[in-house]
């Protein structure tokens, strides 16, 4: 008879063996804990400890996030500061920076407008002819209470009385006798009173410009082929050629093209000459507003060239505490609440008539040295 073969014993499936080693250890305690020999406590240790243990990881990474952050913004304020330190102490005199935290108020913010003189003159180009002579004037003017202001270029070759040398073109002024005397003229005429005054050189522009990337501007020449200029010489970038519609320009276009009048020979696209100048410079001008923002404060390199740009070609009044609110009122302007005025083209009229008394020169078109009309036109603007 032959043998009965032994039954298979079915396998018992050990969930305990195929755990890891902590879920093993629990069970291993609630086994235990079952028979009475555990504690609750002893149960879930392993899973405790190990939800400890990753608490302890996420904050210590938090911890190092914020330390982190904490340095680098240290960081980049300490190499900001000596950046604004060094441009101050040219500009200001001073590069004791707490001076800014200091606080004070504008000059004409008890009559509700801050008034700023911006000069510019070649001083910085050796070789540029008549580089004394003030080559572009623009009064910008800002409102305290409405958050509007406007830009007027105030032509180079305006005849004008000048105190103590006679009559001449406005542009002599700073050359005579500096920038009071040419402060003295605008406020005599144009019946405006100077707060500030800056004088920039055209380095600035181009240096400035540069270290923004590049600006962007609107060319809209009347001429399908848009502006060209060919007395800029090549060593200076040139001949100017810009097409129409927004043009991206870096710094040496920039200063070309607030230097550019068109009156060469085969030149186009420039049919006011000098007013086509002064609109081009505001339009500079304004291109940079834009760019100049708080988020420079986060590139120490980029706002290290701007610092030294500005530091390097600018002299002006403005005291240090004065930067922080005027600067603020700059910027509370949005640009399209920023006008851009010309003389010869307010609301459609032209103030300026051209006259010779010394060569090519303009006078308001009421009559020579009657700036009424100049006058009441920027009491309209001051009203708006």
């Amino acid at each position: 008879m032959a043998k009965k073969k032994p039954e298979k014993q079915p396998k018992v499936f050990d969930i305990h063996r195929t755990l890891p080693a902590q879920p093993r250890q629990a069970a291993a305690a609630h086994r235990e804990h079952r028979r009475g020999s555990a504690k609750p406590s002893e149960i879930l240790a392993p899973e405790i400890t190990s939800i400890k243990k990753r608490r302890f990881t996420w904050k210590r990474l938090f911890a190092s996030i914020v330390l982190g952050t904490f340095l680098f913004v240290i960081f980049i304020g300490a190499w900001d500061a000596r950046n604004a330190s060094a441009a101050s102490a040219k500009m200001f005199g001073s590069g004791n920076l707490l001076q800014v935290l200091t606080p004070t108020s504008l000059k004409g913010s008890d009559e509700g407008r801050v008034n700023v003189l911006i000069v510019g003159n070649s001083v910085d180009d050796p070789g540029h002819p008549g580089a004394s002579l003030t080559d572009s004037i623009l009064l910008l003017s800002m409102s305290t209470t409405n958050h509007t202001g406007y830009m007027l270029s105030i032509p180079r070759d305006l005849y004008v009385k000048i105190p103590g040398y006679g009559a001449g073109k406005i542009n002599e002024a700073y050359k005579d006798g500096g920038m009071s005397l040419l402060e003295q003229i605008i406020e005599n005429d144009f019946e405006t009173h100077i707060n500030y005054s800056a004088l920039i050189s055209y380095t600035a522009v181009r240096d400035t410009v540069n270290a923004l990337g590049g600006v962007t501007v609107n060319i809209d020449s009347p001429d399908p082929r848009g502006l060209y200029d060919p007395n800029i010489s090549p060593a200076d970038g040139g001949p100017l050629k810009l097409a129409n519609g927004p043009q991206t320009i870096d710094g040496q276009t920039a200063l070309n093209l607030t230097r550019a009048r068109g009156d060469a020979y085969n030149s186009y696209g420039f049919p006011r000459s000098d007013f086509d100048r002064t609109q081009h410079q505001r339009q500079v001008f304004t291109a940079m507003k834009e760019k100049l923002d708080w988020k420079l404060i986060l590139d120490p390199r980029k706002n290290g060239e701007v610092f030294n740009a500005f530091g390097n070609n600018v002299k002006t009044d403005v005291t240090l505490p004065e930067v922080r609110p005027l600067y603020s009122l700059f910027h509370s302007i949005p640009d399209s609440q920023l006008q851009s005025v010309s003389l010869n083209s307010f609301n459609g009229k032209n103030l300026l008539a051209s006259t010779a008394y010394e060569g090519s020169t303009l006078s308001p078109a009421a009559g020579a040295h009657d700036f009424s009309n100049i006058v009441q036109a920027i009491n309209q603007l001051n009203s708006q």
